[in-house]
């Protein structure tokens, strides 16, 4: 079976880190998309990462190898290559990471610049986070597995959504979380 895993959420909440934990446990992720450490390696330039994180998720679909996208959901590239990789008989996996504020999001990103890392436009993370559902809602149809992870303090399985209905896992329910409910 073919794979395409996604690990979604908006900056700040730990995508990265979260693909390292599942690299840890998992084989199945194959190739790894990670465009903010393709644009570093590219000297800061986002335009030519983006560019190259597309051609190397479209040479994945071509030759029908498991790969792995973190991405914060915005924008329509996603749910395109959703699509294209429902129509080469890809499974579609989805790992969403949740914190309770866009406050909380621009705090971790301060501390990641802090050692050394990429920053993103405080304006950007609130924007994104405002409609972060919104992108969410938009592919969660198209997704065969879907678990949900809250990062307000490390990763703690919260939820997985099955058959159309959001399955909470957890005994204290992040705001967040209930807050998506109420729209599913």
């Amino acid at each position: 079976m073919k794979i395409y895993t996604i690990i979604g959420g908006v900056n700040g909440v730990g995508k990265s880190s979260l693909t390292g934990v599942l690299s840890a446990k998992s084989n199945d992720l194959g190739v790894i998309i990670d465009t903010d450490k393709i644009t570093a390696k590219l000297g800061g330039d986002k335009l030519q990462g983006g560019k190259a994180a597309i051609e190397r998720i479209n040479q994945s679909l071509e030759m029908g190898i498991n790969f792995t996208q973190e991405t914060t959901l915005s924008g329509s590239r996603t749910l395109k290559t959703i699509k294209k990789a429902i129509d080469r008989n890809y499974y579609i996996r989805l790992y969403y990471i949740g914190v309770n504020s866009a406050e909380e999001s621009i705090k971790r990103i301060k501390n990641r610049v802090e050692k050394g890392g990429h920053s993103i436009p405080d304006d950007d993370v609130i924007r994104r986070y405002g409609k972060r559902f919104d992108d969410l809602l938009t592919i969660l149809p198209y997704c065969n597995e879907v678990y949900f992870y809250d990062n307000e303090n490390g990763f703690v399985e919260a939820a997985e959504y099955r058959n159309g209905k959001l399955i909470i896992k957890c005994d204290d329910v992040p705001e967040w979380l209930g807050e998506l409910k109420d729209l599913l």
